[in-house]
């Protein structure tokens, strides 16, 4: 016998597709979505609408479950990460400085390494709050971004700074090089942020999107590129790639938000320059103020050389 669900659109949600919205709201993958809608299993405030339609807030989708449909669920299968180094470790918190390549967590669609399942493979015990494929994970890094990630070994430290990163009192501080000369070069982006209305893995500047502000500063010029220090307030998906693309500043070796190619090839790079080189938080243990760091990683420190070589 077959199921209706009914789901209520929450703010968050606001100008998406139907497909992205029911793959967010039950835990399916973009496709098992997309087919209830072509199927006809699917109603927006009782009309039946296809994939591509887009939800308000406060709407009701409502759907009918075949008994043969259920969740896609990635699993955490330990794996030791080359390159994943641990550079705090207690027993609230470890902090670990990610290479690119590497995801935060497994993920559906997502067959790489991933931080939680090498932390798995290296015996260590993290939170058990959480989604089960993200368990202790309290922020994410792009896997083609490298950096620093905080990962709650308890479960006060989970609910600590989870909520302190939801009242942004996490100083998260990222370098970043882009193609020509931000104008002015110090400055704030302050633009709202959602799913690309085209694009199943990209997002944009867009007015119903989630607000969204980056600070940023003129670290060196070169002929053609700038390095910048950049000081995240939010912590939208892509952000900093995002908004210095619309700024038509986008990342030196991200192709996806507009990059040109030959730079990257020129540098040596096959991923963004991006790094997150440093990590402030209230420590969910002490109370203290604690900092971390990261050195720039080979491939980000080879093409700086060459950036300044001209």
């Amino acid at each position: 016998m077959s199921e209706v669900k009914a789901l209520g659109i929450p703010d968050g949600l606001e100008g998406e597709r139907v497909d992205a919205a029911l793959a967010r709201l039950l835990g399916f993958s973009r496709t098992q979505a997309a087919q209830l809608a072509a199927d006809g299993e699917v109603t927006l405030d009782g009309k039946v609408v296809g994939k591509s339609d887009r939800v308000s807030a406060e709407q009701w989708l409502e759907v009918r479950m075949p008994e043969r449909v259920g969740p896609r669920v990635a699993e955490v299968r330990p794996q030791l990460v080359e390159g994943l180094r641990i550079v705090h470790d207690d027993s609230e918190i470890v902090v670990v400085d990610k290479p690119a390549g590497v995801a935060a967590h497994p993920s559906v669609g997502w067959d790489g390494p991933d931080v939680v399942s090498g932390l798995a493979a290296a015996g260590y015990r993290i939170s058990t709050s959480g989604a089960p494929e993200r368990q202790g994970i309290v922020q994410r890094l792009d896997v083609g971004t490298s950096g620093l990630m905080v990962v709650a070994k308890s479960e006060r430290a989970y609910t600590v700074l989870k909520q302190a990163f939801r009242d942004r009192a996490v100083d998260k501080t990222y370098h970043a090089l882009v193609q020509g000369l931000p104008d002015p070069v110090v400055g704030t982006i302050e633009a709202p942020i959602g799913r690309h209305p085209g694009h199943d893995y990209k997002f944009a500047v867009m007015q119903s999107g989630r607000p969204s502000v980056t600070h940023y500063e003129l670290l060196e010029a070169f002929r053609s590129m700038s390095l910048l220090t950049i000081h995240l307030e939010t912590g939208r998906t892509h952000q900093i790639r995002v908004h210095f693309a619309a700024l038509h500043r986008p990342l030196v070796g991200d192709p996806l938000y507009g990059s040109d190619p030959t730079v990257a090839k020129r540098l040596g790079l096959d991923r963004q320059w991006l790094h997150a080189t440093e990590l402030g938080f209230t420590h969910p243990g002490s109370g203290e103020w604690v900092t971390f760091e990261s050195p720039y990683p080979a491939d980000l420190a080879r093409a700086l050389e060459i950036a300044r070589a001209g």
